[in-house]
């Protein structure tokens, strides 16, 4: 191959990053839309400890959500004492020893939630584990 002289023509590569900027919205957009999906149960304010339990991984415990306004949530859906007595009995039923998290809001007295784990024994619950938020810091 023969090289003429005078001017050389030389590639000059650009990047475009039209493309990229569209893909990381797109990936911002998905997952600011499926992050509040995440959470199971009602938001309610967790009790702060220093040393939690450490987290057991047996299976997917059913979220038990009790709010300051004292309403009772099985997941998503509100229930009265008996509704979730019975619709716990219906889960035990169809999968027996499956755990539950008892969410309870750390402005509720300790009566109020006992009374729900009273009433998830009552339902044939052998296990019942709180939740609770672990303290940032010292």
């Amino acid at each position: 191959m023969a090289m003429t002289g005078g001017s050389s023509q030389g590639i000059k590569a650009e990047i475009n990053i039209t493309p990229l900027v569209d893909v990381v919205l797109v990936l911002l957009i998905i997952f600011m839309v499926i992050t509040p999906m995440l959470q199971r149960g009602k938001d309610v304010r967790l009790p702060v400890v220093h040393a939690p339990d450490k987290e057991n991984k047996d299976g997917d415990p059913l979220i038990l959500s009790v709010t300051q306004d004292k309403k009772i949530f099985l997941e998503q859906s509100g229930l009265d004492e008996a509704g979730l007595e019975e619709k716990l009995r219906a889960e035990f039923a169809v999968t027996p020893g499956r755990k539950i998290l008892l969410k309870g809001d750390d402005r509720l007295t300790y009566g109020d939630v006992r009374k729900v784990m009273e009433v998830a024994r009552k339902a044939g619950s052998r296990s019942v584990s709180l939740g609770v938020e672990e303290a940032k810091g010292k």
